[in-house]
């Protein structure tokens, strides 16, 4: 998954405030989800917090951040079934330099739509 997505945070922000186009599947008052650039499997939906307030990575999260964290995750869960997701599908989060990470804005990765392998490597 190194690389998937070739923008900076400041992109994100861009993407946040609409001044630059994205394929939005879903929107609320705290986060935005849109199909990935260079998807990964048939559904592949970047999902990512409205607010950034410090959480650049997973690893940066703090006690300030579990609401947004859960809203993340069930807004995942609400989104996989719009797109149909019922026989299952994948969260991935990148963390840092070794686990992948190119954008530093913390974001999830919903992929689905096909079987997935393990170990994901």
């Amino acid at each position: 998954m190194n690389n998937i997505l070739q923008c900076s945070f400041k992109q994100f922000d861009k993407i946040i405030n609409k001044e630059i186009p994205a394929k939005v599947v879903y929107e609320d008052e705290k986060v935005l989800a849109f199909r990935d650039i260079a998807p990964q499997a048939p559904t592949h939906i970047v999902i990512i917090p409205k607010v950034k307030d410090g959480l650049t990575g997973l690893s940066k999260a703090e006690e300030r951040h579990c609401e947004i964290l859960g809203h993340l995750l069930y807004s995942a869960k609400r989104i996989a079934e719009q797109e149909g997701l019922e026989d299952g599908f994948r969260i991935v989060i990148n963390d840092g330099p070794k686990g992948c990470q190119s954008v530093y804005h913390l974001h999830i990765h919903l992929l689905g739509g096909r079987q997935m392998n393990w170990p994901p490597g």
